[in-house]
């Protein structure tokens, strides 16, 4: 992780308790940032941000939560009128593809006039510093690997054209104002989940994406992984993507954030984010059943209009500009997604009810007798350390459960975060 800054600096997070958006706050905090999250609670958990808040021990305390749609202009205004921000990372947005192709107008209404009403305020309160979530659905499928930031942009469903709007808004406003600085960053497959195992992707209904829906099969809310193809010209037939560590992902935020507080004009910039290696969905699937000691079942499938076989991304651009490279590995990823997966079978739900205040991440198994170095965060103190390493209160493992009631009421926190091919 980058290191920290050496004059703490104020950072609003969009859609900050979704599964990038949350783990990237932590990312934030563990790194000196004081952090404000705003959230429409749309697609994710209150709990989210409360297991982020322990996670984070000492730093939690910089950590503040306003539920607004970024739509409301005036409840923007509220946020920015009270607090004054050196950035703004923005998340917040629909990200079904799917569902965007069923339900357009509600994309482009919630993505587009939420994003140009923050704009508008960031204006307002001289905030004109921006990481901007985007994703490598604006490439649609390139025709050649590795995906450079230079290959031509073609969205091929609603809501990436969301995404590739957005950022021609973001060209368009640094070409007419030069004290904007803003970096896009392009997103490739998102995996795996912070090493305690109490945060993690929690989609809602069916998965759109690979391993979340292999980790549901493995928990037994499926019964098996469909594979779209096993017959392209790659080395087991089956589709080849770019995945990345979702910690990776969120510390090349923190390398963003850094690049625009270097001092020199960037105006709007592009990054890919990825491992710039290509993994098949075979090859996925077999990490991860390593990893779990389950077996998935496949059923084999027709591939689906339009796939590209092979897709991964040029991260050259990234290591050079940003100092930025994806440290963890498939094996890793997928230890991690099990984690959490196995902890929180039903994500911040139980099959029993849907209030998601009465659940806890669970206690960590044990490795030969040991809890694993990953598990939870130990109680010194007091407080909650960061290293990673677990503890007991009073002959127990802390597990993280509802959150605090404050004035008889639960606080409430959640978000939409982005998608990716």
């Amino acid at each position: 992780m980058p290191s920290p800054p050496a004059v703490a600096r104020t950072i609003l997070v969009t859609g900050g308790a979704g599964y990038i958006g949350s783990h990237t706050v932590l990312q934030l905090l563990k790194g000196g940032f004081r952090t404000v999250v705003v959230d429409n609670l749309d697609n994710s958990s209150e709990v989210a941000v409360e297991r982020v808040r322990e996670l984070a021990g000492e730093f939690g305390k910089n950590l503040a939560f306003h539920r607004v749609d970024l739509r409301d202009r005036e409840a923007l205004e509220n946020v920015f009128s009270s607090t004054t921000f050196d950035a703004v990372i923005h998340f917040a947005g629909l990200k079904a593809v799917g569902e965007s192709v069923k339900k357009p107008l509600l994309y482009y209404n919630n993505n587009l006039i939420g994003t140009i009403n923050l704009f508008e305020v960031m204006v307002a309160y001289g905030c004109k510093k921006l990481v901007f979530s985007s994703s490598a659905t604006v490439y649609g499928w390139p025709k050649e690997v590795p995906c450079t930031e230079e290959v031509p942009l073609c969205a091929m469903n609603p809501y990436g054209r969301t995404k590739l709007m957005t950022e021609d808004i973001c060209r368009d406003i640094c070409q007419g104002d030069n004290d904007w600085d803003i970096i896009l960053l392009r997103y490739f497959n998102p995996v795996g989940a912070h090493p305690s195992g109490c945060i993690g992707e929690d989609p809602q209904g069916i998965p759109n994406n690979l391993m979340p829906f292999v980790q549901q099969v493995a928990v037994g809310r499926r019964p098996a992984l469909t594979v779209f193809g096993n017959d392209y010209s790659t080395k087991d037939g089956t589709g080849v993507r770019d995945y990345i560590h979702v910690i990776d992902l969120a510390d090349g935020h923190i390398a963003a954030l850094q690049k625009l507080f270097e001092g020199s004009h960037i105006g709007c910039e592009a990054y890919n984010l990825g491992s710039g290696k290509g993994t098949s969905v075979l090859e996925m699937v077999t990490a991860f059943e390593k990893a779990s000691g389950k077996k998935i079942p496949l059923v084999m499938a027709e591939r689906r209009p339009g796939d590209a076989e092979t897709v991964y991304a040029s991260i050259a651009k990234a290591e050079k500009e940003l100092n930025w490279k994806a440290q963890y590995d498939i094996e890793e990823m997928c230890r991690d997604q099990w984690n959490w997966a196995s902890k929180n079978p039903w994500g911040y739900k139980s099959p029993e009810t849907t209030n998601e205040n009465h659940l806890t991440c669970g206690t960590p198994e044990t490795i030969n007798g040991k809890l694993p170095t990953y598990a939870l965060p130990k109680i010194a103190n007091g407080r909650l350390s960061t290293d990673g390493s677990l503890g007991n209160v009073n002959g127990k493992h802390h597990i993280y459960g509802a959150p605090k009631i404050a004035n008889g009421k639960h606080p409430t926190f959640g978000s939409s975060e982005i998608g990716n091919i």
